[in-house]
Order: structure tokens, then sequence, then C-alpha cells
């Protein structure tokens, strides 16, 4: 990369596995002709030929063999918006620059396309208001955490992106023809990262326009449906449905794997409470639960921040709904304790959030499309959000999350989580809580709160 790109915006194609499309090729070849793996890897070294094959396989469907090339991206001066888009793809990896640690104040803004240059100069005095409010507010001892909750979501993120093949060219279909392709910050990245892949990669590329210029709509149209206007609920969180009897379906579950038993063996055992107790402890304990990923739990957290958004998104192993971020109520916000704790500071924290809410306002009347109002909203801003985890899952959901270094806002939704879980499969919930109160030990080092008795009482009484 040249100096002069080291500001650049955009996304960029910063590695490749060594051996690029011929592990796809021999994949491809592999299940159909005869030989050796390394003797079907000798004959994958072609680049034409690899590409004629790729075409030929994926084109039938099978488009497993695309996830053996491995792509790494860096996501520079990025928005936002854009991060929690690209986060979403749950099949890749991701690490991002901190906004609990790292100081933002000079971090820089996305600026979009507007119709004329006044209200461009009317978009940076605006947001650069925000991020001079954030600094005035950390240099009064607000802790970064907390401040963040200032900043507008046209900050600059930056972040690294490991991502297979296959889930690859569904960001890029998501970017180019999706949900995405309608804001033009993510389409502009879209078509950016498509030519670099391209000129890596061209086989697995192949009249990739073509393929999808039909795509299916990836947002569903509900408008038929008619919603009463009923009350929001006022709970944290809810629990929205979970496996019927998930104890004992865990217990079965288990039974029939590590001891080979007939079901009917299991589902007898298992109507004996001690016994489902009994394997339940013992699986908990273990470093492969498996048999807790047989039993399902959704739930809906009300009220969580666009910062705190993205820690529960970082979890892979879920199904998250998470409304689009044209719709958020610019009337909602979090409030943190440090803040409200200080009177001076928090009537400036709630009218930074008004002020917000009435340049949207104001800009949409002006016929200013939803696309780019999306950036006039504040990390503090709330949306409700559905998780759908299995046990296994949230058995680390918990134990990460309930923990004091835990940032406050998902502690609290976890720890309430909890109650809702231990109220709805006692027999399993009850072994949950931070790593200290399942393993007995804190793995935090240097970093632990030193709490661990204190802890353990908390979680054993939590009801």
């Amino acid at each position: 990369m040249a100096v002069s790109d080291l500001q650049a915006h955009g996304v960029f194609l910063i590695g490749l596995s060594d051996c690029g499309e011929k592990v796809t090729a021999a994949g491809g070849r592999i299940s159909t002709q005869p030989g050796t793996a390394l003797g079907i890897w000798e004959k994958s070294q072609d680049a034409q030929k690899n590409a004629n094959l790729i075409d030929k396989v994926t084109r039938s469907g099978h488009n497993s063999v695309v996830e053996h090339t491995y792509y790494n991206l860096a996501f520079q001066n990025v928005s936002a918006v854009v991060e929690q888009f690209v986060i979403e793809f749950r099949l890749a990896s991701f690490t991002v620059k901190s906004r609990r640690y790292v100081d933002f104040s000079d971090a820089g803004f996305f600026v979009p396309e507007f119709s004329d240059k006044a209200l461009t100069e009317r978009y940076r005095a605006h947001m650069s208001s925000f991020f001079e409010l954030y600094a005035e507010f950390t240099e009064a001892g607000i802790p970064k955490e907390d401040a963040r909750f200032l900043l507008p979501y046209c900050l600059y993120s930056n972040f690294f992106c490991s991502i297979n093949g296959r889930e690859l060219l569904n960001m890029l279909r998501a970017m180019l023809y999706g949900r995405g392709s309608k804001y033009p910050e993510i389409r502009a990245l879209g078509e950016m990262l498509l030519r670099q892949v391209r000129e890596r990669t061209p086989g697995i590329l192949y009249e990739f326009e073509q393929r999808n210029e039909n795509a299916a709509n990836d947002t569903p149209d509900l408008s038929f449906v008619r919603l009463s206007e009923a009350k929001k609920a006022d709970a944290a969180v809810e629990l929205l449905g979970y496996t019927p009897d998930a104890a004992k379906q865990v217990a079965i579950s288990a039974l029939i794997e590590y001891t080979g038993c007939s079901t009917a063996a299991a589902k007898t055992a298992a109507e004996d409470p001690e016994t489902v107790e009994r394997v339940l402890q013992r699986l908990v304990k273990t470093s492969r639960p498996r048999a807790l990923e047989s039993v399902n739990f959704t739930l809906r957290y009300n009220g969580v921040s666009l910062s705190g958004l993205t820690h529960f998104t970082r979890h892979r192993m879920q199904s998250i709904e998470v409304p689009e971020l044209t719709r958020t109520n610019r009337s909602r916000h979090i409030l943190p304790p440090s803040i409200q704790a200080n009177a001076a500071l928090l009537q400036k924290y709630t009218a930074a959030f008004e002020k917000m809410r009435a340049e949207y306002e104001a800009l949409r009347a002006l016929g200013v499309p939803e696309t780019t109002l999306v950036y006039y909203q504040l990390s503090g801003n709330t949306v409700d959000i559905v998780s759908t985890m299995n046990a296994r899952e949230l058995l680390l959901f918990l134990r990460l999350r309930t923990c004091t270094r835990a940032q406050w806002e998902i502690r609290a939704h976890a720890i309430e989580a909890l109650r809702l879980l231990r109220t709805a499969a006692p027999e399993i919930f009850r072994y949950y809580g931070p790593s200290c109160f399942v393993e007995g030990r804190c793995p935090e080092g240097r970093f632990s709160c030193g709490r661990i008795d204190e802890m353990r009482k908390l979680f054993t009484d939590l009801v």
C-alpha cells in the first residue's frame, strides 16, 4: 500500500490464501475424480482450467467449494453504518477499533453526497459539533465507553475482516444487489471490493453480475400486515420462545451421544430429575457440551444502543434480527449513569440527541433521502433486536457478558436474560453465569475484579 493510501476511504484486499483458486478447483475435483488428495492437488495448478471448472461446479449449485479460498480485508475510514452492515455476515471474523478504549475525538467522519454545497457545509458543521462535545465529555472525566454514545454514526470506523469466498460472494451480492445497494457508500465499497477480488480470483467472480442481476430480494415486504399501536414493553429483555422440556431434551441428546443407548432408554432415564440434573451439571463443565446445541431460546432485547449493538452482533453462532438503520427511532436513547450523575453534562447530553433529531426532521422535510439521513443518528440512539441462540452459545454469551469486565449496557441485558432463562429452564441455566461462577476460577488474570466469592453468591441467588 502506498503512503498516499494510508488515509484512504475504502475496502482493501490485503491478503489471500496462498493457494488462491487452486484449492477451490481441487475441491471441485476431489468428489468426482479418482486419485489421492495430493494427486488431485497436483492436477489443479492450471489457472484457466481451474476457472472453467469453478464456473461449471458453481453453476450447478455446489458453492461450498468456494469456502476453501480465504480473503483478508481492511475496511478503512468507512462509516459506522458500513461497519454494522458488514459485521452481520456471521461466517466471517472481525476485529474492530474499539470505541470503548480508543479516543475518537479526531477520528473524522464520512460525508455523503448532497444536492448542493450548502447542505454539505451544513452537514460538516453539524457533525463536527458532536465530536467536539465528545471531547468535552472525555476531558470532563466521562469514560470513553459512555462518551461514545455522543458520536454520530457517520464516524470513521476501521476494522479487519477475514472471510471465505462463499460468504464474500454473499456480502458482495448484498452490497451491490440487495439491502446494501440503496446506500451509495455501501454500493461504492461493493464495487471497489469486486474489482480487487476479481483481479485476484477471476474464476470465483466469473460472470458475477450476470448471475445476480435477477437476484431475489433479501428484504421481505411486510407492508400488508396491519399492526395495532400497542404500548411498547417496558421490559429490557423478553423471552419470545424456547424449546419445550429443554433440560430433558439436552439430557436425552447427551445420553444417546455418550452411551449409545436406545432412544427409549434415554427418554426413560430423562424422566428422573436427579439424572437430568447430574447429566447437565457434568455436561456444562466439559469443553465440548455439544448436546446443549439441541435446544434454542429466542430473546428480544429492547433499547439496545447502536454502540451496544456491535457487542451483540459479534457473537457468530446466533440468528440475529436487527432493524434497518433507516428506521431508528431518534427520540429514544440510552442514558449512562456516569452522565446522569452530573446535572450540567446531563443537560448537554439530552440536548445533543434533541439537536440531532431536529436536524433529521428538518432535512427530511427538505426531501433528503433516508439513505443519507441514516448518518443523522447518534451511537446512543436505541433499537430493539431479536436473537436466537442455542444453549451452548448462550453458555459462552453469558460467561462473557455477565462478567464484571463486560461493558455495563450489555451486562445489564445479559443478567436480565439469565433471569428469564432460569425461569424457563432452571435445570440448565442454574449453572450459567460468568466464568468464575461456571468454572470456579477467573480467566481474566490481572484484569480480574477480585470478587469471585461475591460473584458466586450473586449468581447462585439470581432468580
